[in-house]
């Protein structure tokens, strides 16, 4: 929350006039002044600063600028989705290439992929045989994969996320 005007507390603050110059520190009762003869508001701009820094500017303008930032900040974030496929332990070889083309295309389009395989019944016995299957799998993908996390055993299956390099 930004405090304006009668609600910054401090004893001195460094003022910053409306074209950016400097005003150096006054109390808030001098640059409260300041701020009502140009007909503008006085904004905490760094509260954290020692002494805090507020600039003289007109309330609504400030509030749009920041506003403005955040949604040019929001729209450059890369939002990364985690897409899965599931195999099992006794996949057919024809399969198999299936899903490794899956993930393959899920990396190339900078998405994260969880390999999810799932033991059933006494598939159980052969863990081994998942984790060098799924080693098998991020070797195939090539170079630009990076593992993740490890193939893991969680209860009857075994997980690895592969991430975009």
């Amino acid at each position: 929350m930004v405090r304006v005007n009668n609600r910054i507390y401090a004893p001195e603050i460094r003022v910053v006039g409306p074209e950016g110059d400097q005003l150096g520190v006054l109390s808030v009762r001098e640059a409260l002044d300041l701020a009502r003869e140009e007909g503008l508001d006085l904004v905490e701009i760094s509260p954290g600063a020692k002494p805090p820094v507020c600039k003289i500017t007109d309330y609504g303008k400030f509030r749009y600028e920041q506003q403005k930032k955040a949604k040019e900040n929001k729209k450059k974030q890369k939002l990364v989705t985690v897409k899965e496929v599931r195999i099992r332990p006794k996949i057919s070889g024809h399969d198999y290439d299936f899903k490794a083309d899956h993930c393959r295309e899920f990396l190339e389009k900078g998405d994260k992929v969880r390999i999810r395989m799932m033991f059933r019944g006494r598939e159980n016995i052969y863990k081994n045989k998942g984790r060098e299957m799924l080693l098998k799998l991020a070797e195939e993908l090539g170079e630009e994969v990076v593992i993740e996390s490890p193939p893991k055993s969680e209860g009857k299956q075994m997980i690895m996320v592969l991430a975009p390099r």
